[in-house]
């Protein structure tokens, strides 16, 4: 099988300004890290594990989140033709119909940010490039989605304030807001690592940027300590900083996949048997 190409966001179809965070090496390193886990999911025959919620806190320009949608609805298409090919033609309709629900339905988009000139710009990008179902929610980090998405979140995406500064910085209007952390670059990160438990569903994964000055792998000791299994997803040097992206998940969601790899295994065995209609997994990147 050839890899698969995920598409994402356009930096010519990206909106932003001088109040708005323009897209840069943290982005594409964020964007990047969560295109390779969704690649690990299409590689393992594990599409059923797609998200069904995707948040981005702290949206800006919505690269990101337009980024991840795209990504996602290409392999969601994806998902829809394997699941075509692996179901046998004299297949009962009743029988039909729950093999389409163990696949799931699409993911549903959020996006948030303070910056109400944030939220124009993302709506122009996604508009741009023809994403129409992300919601764009004006609210610091996730208080006016609290407890509507409180332990669904699947998959959550955060490129915070991260530069040190003087914690009375973080408090500062405009595109202050996209850079300034505070003492360590981590007055904001750490308040959404607070809210990491009730926000993550059991199979929740978290991707978030962070720099050397944030001391990740202190990070990494404070999520683990609150139950989560967390690492460095990818480290990348950019201009002036170091960039590492966290990935931080539950541990039942690697026993979730491990449990629907093992159903994949059985079902393609199974449909393989079948001498109507072949098991396959179209790729169609181009």
């Amino acid at each position: 099988m050839s890899r698969v190409v995920l598409p994402e966001a356009e930096i010519r179809n990206t909106s932003w300004s001088s109040d708005v965070y323009e897209p840069s090496d943290d982005s594409f390193a964020l964007v990047d890290a969560v295109k390779e886990y969704l690649l690990q999911l299409h590689s393992n025959c594990l599409l059923q594990q797609l998200p069904r919620i995707c948040l981005e806190v702290g949206c800006g320009s919505g690269y990101v989140i337009c980024s991840a949608a795209l990504a996602i609805q290409h392999l969601e298409q994806q998902q829809q033709q394997q699941q075509h090919l692996m179901q046998p033609s004299s297949l009962h309709p009743a029988a039909a119909a729950a093999a389409a629900a163990a696949f799931g339905g699409s993911c549903q988009f959020f996006a948030t940010d303070i910056n109400p000139a944030a939220l124009q710009a993302a709506a122009q990008t996604l508009a741009a490039h023809q994403v129409h179902d992300v919601q764009l929610v004006q609210t610091d980090l996730v208080a006016s989605l609290m407890p509507r998405l409180a332990g669904a979140v699947d998959l959550l995406l955060f490129n915070p304030p991260y530069v040190p500064t003087p914690d009375e910085e973080v408090q500062r209007q405009g595109i202050a807001q996209a850079w300034a952390g505070g003492v360590d670059g981590r007055r904001v990160t750490d308040r959404l690592l607070a809210q990491l438990r009730d926000l993550l569903s059991p199979q929740g994964h978290a991707f978030i940027v962070t720099v050397t000055e944030n001391r990740p792998q202190k990070i990494i000791s404070i999520v683990e300590a609150q139950g989560f299994v967390a690492s460095i997803a990818l480290s990348r040097a950019a201009d002036e900083e170091s960039l590492h992206i966290l990935h931080v998940h539950r541990p039942e969601a690697a026993a979730a996949a491990a449990a629907a790899a093992a159903a994949a295994a059985v079902a393609g065995a199974s449909v393989s048997g079948n001498t109507t209609e072949p098991a396959a997994v179209l790729d169609t990147a181009t």
